[in-house]
């Protein structure tokens, strides 16, 4: 009987203090202030609650009973005002310096629909010299200028405002390909061959062998690869439809602005296709899906581009959503540079690889629209285009698509599915022993089928007018440069 007393007094204890426990957890967390980005303090759903938010200072403004901050976390084009007593004054509180604050967030008394943060508490992460920082707050920098600081051009306005763009232009891509049922491929960086036949291979070796006789690593020689689309035409044998997004490199000793060594693509297969103007009609839909998608979900990030770094473009992207896009062959298009006044520095004839120069007069001659060139002569294309097999041209089902200011975005072809005319020409290369294994594909229940690759940081030259390559890249890579 004692027993049993003690035992139930000993619940009743233990029931008692884990409730008190629990009051004392929720009491204080009806009292922790509620951690926002400042892309969510915006929102008027936390209006005078106690919040925290953690970033940089982008400016500061002292008067004599208050501070002035404007706070940054990279959410936003647009800082969070902090409005503080001048008791909360603190001397590392600069330019650039990282900061939590902890405040009650309000409307701000001064600007319609806008809020500030009354700040209880600021607490200084990180300190940051301004002196000797390269950008000014005040001042406007050029991407040029920016370009000599990869390390820190993030923290400018313009190049934070292209990275978010940059995302959203990612997901906009993959959610094209997923709404129109397409299965994503993780294609290898690392291959053993050549898909564009260019020899502009990056080879792959450890770094730690000096033998000049070393075996290869992987037991035959491997590269970066230059274009997942032979990956991917393995997996249109299973799937209709597929696609990889991912980086890609060539060794091309150019400075110009509209290559890079590393780079990335958009690619994408499709089976049982059975016609150029099937594949230009998914390459249409998805250049107007993703731009469409960009300017809508980045409205302040693509404003600053369009207003400050290229004035008018807007208008250009406006017209290429509205325009269908034309469509001519490469002969029409060699007869309409033939015809044009212009002293180009290449010439043109028919069989000539169309140089930038050529590619940006087309789409002048089309009205400053996107156009897509087609039937190429099969010479200038690699080995699995299809043959059209029209003597005495021999084009191939190739097609390219050509953007305003920048020229080539896309490339594609209809694939050669005939196992005959594919075994011929491999063999006229002396490829048939490297390839033995892509005419596997053909010999176990091929189909026609088709597809195409999309320059990723191109397609952001042409939404946002940005004239060099270098300039929406995170880290460009190229001749001579490979800075961090």
């Amino acid at each position: 009987m004692f027993h049993s007393a003690a035992k139930s007094l000993s619940v009743a204890s233990t029931s008692l203090y884990s409730r008190s426990f629990l009051l004392r957890v929720r009491h204080y967390c009806d009292k922790a202030p509620l951690k926002l980005r400042i892309s969510q303090a915006f929102s008027t759903a936390d209006l005078g609650k106690s919040v925290k938010i953690q970033g940089w200072v982008r400016s500061v403004r002292t008067q004599k009973a208050h501070i002035f901050l404007h706070v940054n976390d990279g959410s936003s084009l647009q800082s969070l005002q902090v409005v503080a007593g001048a008791e909360l004054n603190d001397q590392l509180l600069t330019f650039g310096s990282a900061v939590e604050v902890t405040g009650i967030l309000k409307k701000s008394p001064h600007q319609k629909q806008a809020v500030e943060l009354e700040a209880q508490r600021i607490h200084v992460i990180g300190e940051c010299d301004p002196v000797d920082f390269p950008f000014k707050i005040k001042e406007r920098h050029n991407l040029e200028y920016l370009r000599q600081f990869p390390h820190l051009r993030c923290r400018t306005n313009a190049f934070s405002s292209l990275l978010r763009i940059r995302s959203e232009a990612t997901a906009a891509f993959h959610s094209f390909f997923k709404d129109n049922g397409f299965v994503q491929i993780h294609t290898p960086v690392i291959t053993s061959n050549d898909c564009e036949g260019a020899g502009e291979l990056f080879q792959v070796e450890p770094s730690s062998v000096g033998d000049a006789h070393r075996e290869f690593f992987f037991s035959v020689p491997a590269f970066l690869t230059v274009s997942g689309q032979l990956h991917l035409e393995v997996m249109s044998g299973a799937f209709s439809r597929v696609y990889t997004f991912g980086p890609t490199f060539r060794a091309e000793n150019s400075q110009s602005r509209r290559h890079l060594a590393e780079f990335y693509m958009v690619e994408a297969e499709l089976g049982f296709l059975r016609s150029l103007n099937d594949l230009t009609k998914v390459m249409e839909d998805m250049f107007k899906s993703t731009t469409e998608q960009v300017l809508a979900r980045c409205v302040e990030d693509v404003d600053l581009f369009h207003r400050h770094v290229t004035p008018g473009h807007r208008a250009s992207v406006d017209a290429m959503l509205k325009s269908s896009f034309p469509v001519m062959s490469y002969s029409e298009a060699v007869e309409i540079l033939g015809r044009s006044t212009e002293n180009f520095t290449f010439p043109v004839d028919w069989g000539c690889d169309l140089k930038t120069e050529h590619e940006k007069h087309l789409v002048k001659h089309c009205g400053n629209v996107p156009v897509f060139v087609t039937d190429y002569p099969y010479r200038l294309k690699p080995f699995y285009a299809r043959a059209n097999q029209d003597p005495p041209q021999n084009t191939a089902a190739a097609v390219d698509l050509l953007v305003p200011g920048v020229g080539e975005l896309c490339g594609g072809s209809l694939r050669e599915e005939r196992l005959d005319v594919l075994t011929a020409h491999l063999e006229d290369a002396g490829l048939e022993d490297t390839y033995d294994w892509y005419l596997d594909l053909r010999r176990f229940g091929s189909v026609p089928h088709g597809g195409f690759g999309l320059g990723f940081e191109r397609f952001l030259q042409c939404v946002l007018g940005v004239d060099n390559i270098k300039d929406v890249i995170p880290f460009p890579r190229y001749s001579h440069s490979c800075l961090l």
